[in-house]
């Protein structure tokens, strides 16, 4: 029974894909009435997190960045499933990379990148759209999801232009596997250490945040550079992608300041325009005291 249910839940979700962008926003729409207004999804934790980062706004400014992220949300979640069907050249025209050479200067001297960003913007779309715009393998370093069908579908979605899926806990062994091929590896760092994982806490949001090292270890360890990759919606159903070379020699660099440069760096761009950032999800589920 779960097998018919998960095979016409697919059928689904690739009839939806079908549906072209003007349809599918009347429908975002409609998801953001009953998302918000009736369901409520997750406005106990959405309200908090915006309380607690903003601390110096007002409740009205705060509700406002809170419609506008639900609204966004609903956009995002059914442009991820557009993965399913978006052709190569129609993923080009909507997610433009502003200026790749930062990347290519890197590449052409033989050199594998580490690229750090966040779940802000559409980073689905990103992380399809790297593997159209540069020639090089692209390893997406993932958080696989509890449900393992559901993990499975975006998995394959994620990777329909040829993009590996590297599970978190296999970074390290997948980048040496890759040490003798020139790469991308992609990090949506603000995942959340579970409490055994937590390892460094730093200031994020007006918030001690627990983060994860991941892109400090293999950086420093391969000496690849560090580069930040920024996603800004232009408008609806378009994006840009800004790189900036946050460490050309990670070697070079003392404990710790690698993972405080791209976090703040993520931060800049959340207070920009914070209705981007993925506020549902739980990000701060316990404090420094709580580990030691």
């Amino acid at each position: 029974m779960k097998k018919v249910l998960w095979g016409l839940t697919k059928f689904s979700l690739y009839l939806l894909a079908l549906l072209p962008f003007p349809v599918l926003y009347l429908l975002s729409d409609f998801c953001y009435y009953v998302l918000y207004y009736v369901i409520k999804y997750r406005r106990h934790v959405v309200m908090p997190n915006l309380r607690n980062s903003f601390p110096e706004k007002s409740e009205e400014e705060l509700r406002v960045i809170e419609k506008k992220y639900f609204k966004f949300l609903c956009d995002n979640i059914l442009e991820s499933f557009k993965m399913l069907t978006i052709s190569r050249e129609g993923i080009s025209k909507r997610f433009k990379f502003v200026n790749p050479e930062v990347v290519n200067q890197f590449l052409n001297q033989g050199k594998s990148v580490l690229l750090t960003g966040g779940h802000y913007g559409n980073w689905e779309w990103g992380n399809l759209s790297v593997r159209v715009c540069f020639s090089k393998e692209v390893l997406v370093i993932y958080k696989p999801l509890a449900d393992l069908r559901f993990g499975e579908f975006m998995n394959y979605m994620r990777s329909r232009f040829g993009t590996i899926m590297v599970p978190m806990k296999l970074t390290l062994r997948r980048i040496i596997e890759h040490k003798n091929k020139i790469f991308l590896a992609i990090f949506v760092s603000d995942q959340t250490p579970t409490r055994d994982e937590s390892q460094f806490f730093t200031k994020f949001l007006n918030q001690d945040t627990a983060v994860f090292l991941g892109v400090e270890k293999i950086a420093r360890a391969t000496g690849n550079p560090v580069i930040f990759c920024q996603i800004d919606r232009v408008k609806r159903g378009y994006y840009e992608a800004t790189f900036t070379t946050l460490f050309e020699d990670p070697k070079a660099t003392s404990d710790h300041e690698i993972t405080i440069t791209h976090t703040q760096k993520l931060e800049s761009y959340i207070k920009a325009k914070p209705e981007l950032w993925l506020w549902s999800h739980k990000r701060w589920k316990f404090k420094p005291e709580d580990v030691r």
